[in-house]
């Protein structure tokens, strides 16, 4: 399973998320590099380097929010990333295929396609067709378990759709991989909701399964992973030196493990 190191973005500086209250967000201070407080360019550094870390996932929130794309500084987070050995995932807000195509030439490996930006699940079929699955993540975007809607949205299934009805569409319009992304447990270390996953695994047994929010310690990652996550987002947890490059190591390349309330 893959520990994949965050990167939230607010006008050029590296931020840390507490429960999806973006109005409160502040910048960084990282026991990685603690003399580079909301250096975005120190922090992948650091996150290669020290952690080992073989992806990351950045969110760049003023494009999430309707501002432009942070594009100069998208392209110098992906020139670093020539040294990982995996990807550069970026929420961007992508909501089109124009828009998709966008974030990709600012050199994202992945971009993710997030439910709070989304304006209809058609658009996500264009999407996957004018760029392929292999390079698209699905984020059903959360508040302590409720679906984040964005108001365009006309399409989504029932008229309180819940996140199985969400992902089902998701990969019936052809998405590959998933992103379980819960705002309201982000830097809370609550703990990820195991069911959710759990259920999502059962349900799709061939999806590549990421999860994000909650994360206390190392304990919560062996949980993850045996509730069949493939990989998970951290942010908090890395900052204050609860998770380590020795849990990365550990965890780096281990299968998704069963867990016994699931059968696949």
């Amino acid at each position: 399973m893959d520990v994949i190191p965050v990167l939230d973005l607010a006008r050029g500086v590296a931020v840390r998320a507490q429960a999806g209250d973006r109005a409160r967000y502040e910048p960084v201070v990282s026991a990685l590099v603690p003399d580079a407080v909301g250096d975005p360019v120190a922090l992948l550094h650091a996150y290669r380097r020290r952690l080992g870390a073989r992806a990351c996932y950045v969110a760049d929130l003023d494009a999430i929010q309707g501002g432009a794309v942070q594009r100069v500084l998208l392209g110098e987070l992906a020139r670093l990333e020539t040294g990982f050995t995996g990807a550069l995932l970026v929420d961007a807000g992508a909501h089109t295929p124009a828009s998709t195509l966008e974030v990709l030439a600012c050199g994202a490996s992945e971009v993710v396609i997030g439910l709070e930006t989304l304006r209809a699940f058609t658009d996500l079929v264009g999407i996957v067709r004018a760029v392929g699955a292999a390079r698209l993540v699905f984020s059903v975007d959360l508040r302590l378990g409720s679906p984040i809607l964005h108001p365009a949205m006309h399409d989504a299934v029932g008229d309180r759709p819940d996140a199985a009805s969400l992902t089902a569409q998701a990969v019936e319009a052809g998405v590959t991989s998933l992103l379980v992304l819960d705002l309201g447990r982000v830097g809370t270390g609550c703990g990820a909701d195991l069911g959710l996953l759990e259920g999502l695994r059962k349900r799709f047994p061939a999806i590549r399964l990421l999860a994000g929010g909650g994360v206390l310690a190392r304990r919560d990652l062996d949980r993850m992973q045996e509730a069949g996550c493939d990989g998970v987002l951290v942010a908090s947890a890395i900052h204050d030196g609860r998770i380590t490059a020795a849990d990365l190591a550990e965890l780096a390349g281990a299968p998704a493990r069963q867990s016994p309330s699931v059968s696949r």
